[in-house]
């Protein structure tokens, strides 16, 4: 079997440690410690948050979507293979060189979605993001950590208590949704989508089609 080999390394802001990209033959891997963050040939779970956000509101115009993180594309790649052409999908991504990445060695993994003309990049923080912005998203999808506790950045924590939920259904327009990526299941967290005044429903689904390992998504729409 081909060894993996480290490519780049980089530090999250606020001490959240250091990312590592490594390959294996076509195979690519963004690690935190000994936390396997994201996989290229696992894509199954990133790609239905993007799916399941569409069918609540694939009868808007002019859509305007926010994703929190850009991973390995997978999550943006899916979003842009269904969405309208007048839709704008911002992604914002805290960490450089992980925007670097995209457009260097894991450029055919992207296939040129950071180019696509309704793909907008902000670098920067998806909360700051979204707790300046009013009525401004048709949705919201979060995938910045493992789920709704903050592993990769105590900060995070903030986009999932009461208070970071209650700003995302202020940047959301009127029945817009929040979805929400989690490795696994948080019961707490599905009573504060409804305690802050979302219809929340929790979708399981698989990390690769119908293999792989369970993931958890929460499709939240704002009342």
């Amino acid at each position: 079997m081909l060894p993996w080999v480290q490519l780049d390394s980089a530090k999250i802001p606020d001490d959240g440690g250091e990312l590592r990209l490594k390959q294996r033959g076509q195979e690519f891997s963004i690690m935190l410690g000994s936390n396997e963050l994201m996989n290229s040939r696992l894509s199954g779970s990133e790609e239905a948050l993007a799916t399941l956000s569409w069918e609540k509101i694939k009868d808007r115009s002019k859509p305007s979507i926010l994703i929190g993180g850009l991973g390995m594309g997978f999550t943006l790649r899916a979003a842009l293979a269904i969405v309208p052409p007048d839709a704008t999908v911002t992604v914002a991504e805290l960490v450089p060189a992980v925007v670097k990445w995209a457009r260097g060695p894991m450029a055919e993994v992207f296939k040129g979605c950071l180019d696509d003309p309704r793909t907008k990049i902000h670098q920067g923080d998806v909360g700051e993001l979204i707790r300046g912005s009013k009525n401004r998203f048709d949705a919201i999808l979060l995938d910045v950590d493992n789920g709704p506790d903050g592993l990769t950045r105590d900060s995070n924590d903030a986009l999932y208590n009461g208070r970071g939920l209650r700003a995302a259904r202020e940047a959301l327009r009127p029945g817009g949704v929040l979805s929400v990526w989690s490795s696994g299941p948080d019961y707490g967290f599905t009573k504060r989508l409804k305690d802050t005044g979302y219809e929340a429903e929790v979708v399981n689904t698989r990390a690769n089609g119908k293999r792989g390992a369970k993931h958890v998504i929460w499709v939240a729409t704002r009342r």
